[in-house]
């Protein structure tokens, strides 16, 4: 696993990740915590990613020699929950930046992953690719992804996969089916449970058809699948959806 990179467990980190996993964590607590770790990952993932030198005026008169992000840049995010990243990166990278999508749901009876929907920027192929998503339980739907944006011909080594909570199994079957790219997470948890999800896991965000899903509005007109596939993000998953439930009808109404 000499691709996998895991955040510095630091006391900040470990605080953070205290309330993302803790049952009795409110939602507004929940999501500034999330985009604490978010930055964390952001900055480490981008390191990655090689820079310009350049020299600049500081305003007293010195120079100074720094660098230039100037890569051309593109999150996929795999919906729902990968979305929940976007904004991490939109603040942390200062060069040319473009977004993709992709729908991947996990069949519940066999675990494997279902494509349904792909939405590539043309210039992907000239990009690094940071796939996001905050989840690796079994792997098989962020496998499913690199396949996909691989197929774009974009090289294994420009893409970086940015994660929250992983598996140890799942980084173990991505690090082995790809060697190189990179993948950054903040937790490598040992098991999964019965259910193949992550044991010590913040929530599961692959499933479409949740009963909290059905009561989010959506446009006239507009299935929920149809919404989800336009981008709008409605939160990590579940248990966020459920806690900010009255700041997302005030959001969309």
């Amino acid at each position: 696993m000499e691709n996998c990179v895991v955040l510095p467990q630091n006391h900040q980190l470990l605080s953070s990740m205290t309330i993302l996993r803790s049952q009795n964590t409110k939602g507004k607590d929940f999501i500034d915590a999330f985009a604490k770790v978010a930055a964390q990952l952001m900055a480490r993932a981008l390191d990655f990613i090689p820079v310009e030198c350049q020299q600049v005026t500081t305003p007293t008169g010195g120079m100074y020699q720094g660098v230039r992000q100037a890569k051309k840049v593109c999150g996929i995010s795999i919906l729902r929950a990968g979305a929940s990243l976007e904004d991490a990166l939109r603040t942390a990278y200062n060069g040319p930046l473009s977004f993709g999508k992709l729908l991947i749901q996990r069949d519940e009876k066999t675990s494997l992953p279902v494509h349904l929907y792909t939405k590539f920027p043309p210039s992907i192929s000239n990009a690094y690719v940071l796939i996001l998503e905050p989840m690796l339980a079994t792997g098989g739907s962020v496998s499913k992804a690199i396949e996909l944006v691989l197929e774009q011909r974009v090289p294994e080594e420009q893409i970086i996969v940015i994660n929250l909570i992983a598996s140890a199994s799942a980084v173990s079957l991505v690090s082995e089916r790809f060697p190189k790219l990179t993948l950054v997470t903040a937790a490598v948890d040992k098991d999964l449970n019965s259910k193949r999800l992550v044991d010590n896991h913040i929530c599961d965000s692959t499933n479409l058809s949740s009963p909290i899903i059905d009561k989010l509005p959506t446009p006239t007109g507009t299935s929920i699948q149809d919404w989800v596939i336009s981008g709008i993000d409605f939160m990590v998953h579940e248990r966020i959806v459920q806690k900010g439930m009255e700041m997302l009808e005030v959001r969309y109404s």
